[in-house]
């Protein structure tokens, strides 16, 4: 069983990317940081795709290219303004309701649907994310999802959470279509190519770009994370490869509290267990 090395693998690049991106905030503009994001992975993608050679491209190819890359583009400014706005261990943590939203929309889009431990395990995975607000219980239990319509950066990541549940299907019919190594950078470069207009409107855009110069780092990050989802996804269900994406919420949490001095570590431990024990239950036989 490869894939769930490989969606581990993306969990971990995933939340280098947090960590890297909410540096970048810290000056940057989150459209520009968002442009960055996809433009610095090209550098790392392309010696691959150069190696791996053209595949043969299927007829579903085009249209996947356009829509998944044009929701990614919205995708890529909302996710980068959340972590702007708010705390990485209480957004990022709202990417983990994707697998819900995929439990619907896999079965319509590729009529994908998991069995029964490895739709347990995905809610098991939902239900840690909700228990990372813990910290709220003495207001009650409903207390995390009420401070969520609170939060603006929770807000926008659960738009991006909905958005990717359709997105991850559209992945993986652009790598049936060509190959994991083709399909990373040919959305990888659509996205780059769209946000650039948006950049160049900044009235701070060119002296922003020349800030980044250090984020070869966060295109690193971005293009790991892209390849190994993609190769996952090409070798098991779409909902089991996002849930196990997911405990890069996990990791986000460890480094925004080693990094950034974010509080309530302690709280959110009761979600993060749970989660682990929705990723056993989806990966062991």
């Amino acid at each position: 069983m490869y894939w769930p090395v490989l969606a581990l693998l993306t969990a971990f690049f995933e939340s280098s990317k947090d960590v890297l991106g909410k540096r970048s905030l810290r000056e940057g503009d989150p459209v520009v940081v968002a442009w960055a994001w996809r433009f610095f992975a090209l550098p790392f993608l392309l010696p691959v795709a150069a190696i791996a050679g053209v595949p043969p491209i299927g007829p579903d190819f085009g249209w996947a290219l356009l829509l998944g890359g044009s929701l990614n583009v919205v995708t890529s400014i909302a996710y980068m303004r959340a972590i702007k706005l708010s705390d990485l261990s209480i957004t990022v943590p709202m990417v983990a309701f994707t697998p819900l939203f995929l439990l619907i929309t896999s079965p319509l889009l590729l009529g994908e649907v998991p069995g029964t431990r490895g739709m347990a395990g995905v809610l098991l995975i939902v239900a840690g994310a909700y228990l990372l607000k813990v910290k709220e219980r003495s207001s009650g239990w409903t207390a995390p999802l009420r401070a969520l319509w609170r939060e603006p950066g929770p807000r926008w990541m659960l738009l991006v959470a909905l958005i990717w549940s359709v997105t991850a299907n559209i992945d993986k019919i652009g790598v049936q279509n060509s190959s994991p190594v083709f399909w990373s950078l040919a959305i990888n470069l659509f996205i780059a190519g769209a946000l650039l207009p948006f950049v160049l409107r900044k009235k701070k855009g060119p002296a922003s770009i020349g800030a980044l110069k250090g984020l070869l780092p966060l295109g690193a990050a971005g293009a790991l994370t892209t390849l190994c989802q993609m190769a996952a996804i090409s070798l098991t269900l779409v909902p089991y490869v996002i849930a196990v994406k997911r405990t890069s919420t996990i990791m986000s949490i460890f480094w925004g509290y080693l990094l950034f001095a974010e509080k309530g570590i302690r709280e959110r431990l009761g979600g993060a267990s749970l989660m682990f024990a929705g990723v056993l239950l989806i990966i062991l036989p």
